[in-house]
């Protein structure tokens, strides 16, 4: 594992990483946002390692309708607010509402790290963490150069080394407290 300090990026998916994951829908309110175990502790504990702390989310929800851009940029000053409480930081929320696969700012093409470097031009890849719950997001942070971490619960028995995996924990605050050890 890499030696993370303030020179590193964190990039974060939101869904099934921050909160949980609303099988078969999408969280459309700060009532239907529900904080991962442990994931605010952990925001708090990383904010501490990492120059930058980067959310890159797919919401498919505005394209197809179920919120508006300002609905989801209004959950998303909620969610920075609770974060922020807890002694935590989300520096920028970056986010595809796209429908289409294809979409270039749609994970795991991209387009949302490289809005990311324009807006923050000391990012390097190779000096930046993914963390996600999909091997979409893995797929996204090995394209790049960057360290990936795998965030799942019935995942943690992976078979690695795997092509796009560095690291698998069963949640973000495992992850996290495992820095607090070794850094």
């Amino acid at each position: 594992m890499p030696r993370f300090d303030k020179t590193w990026t964190l990039f974060l998916d939101r869904d099934g990483v921050i909160n949980v994951e609303k099988k078969g829908g999408y969280v459309l309110s700060p009532e239907e946002f529900c904080f991962e175990p442990g994931a605010l502790q952990a925001l708090r504990l990383l904010q501490q390692v990492f120059g930058h702390i980067l959310v890159v989310t797919n919401q498919r929800c505005v394209g197809k309708g179920l919120l508006t851009t300002q609905q989801l940029d209004d959950l998303h000053r909620w969610m920075c607010r609770e974060i922020e409480k807890q002694g935590g930081r989300i520096d920028r929320i970056y986010y595809c509402p796209d429908v289409e696969d294809e979409s270039p700012c749609r994970k795991p093409q991209m387009g949302m790290a490289l809005q990311a470097r324009r807006d923050f031009p000391d990012i390097v890849f190779h000096r930046a963490v993914m963390v996600g719950n999909h091997f979409s997001d893995m797929l996204f942070g090995k394209t790049l150069g960057m360290y990936t971490v795998f965030v799942h619960p019935e995942e943690v028995s992976l078979s690695m080394p795997h092509p796009l995996v560095d690291a698998c924990y069963p949640d973000l605050l495992a992850w996290a407290e495992h820095l607090q050890q070794v850094l």
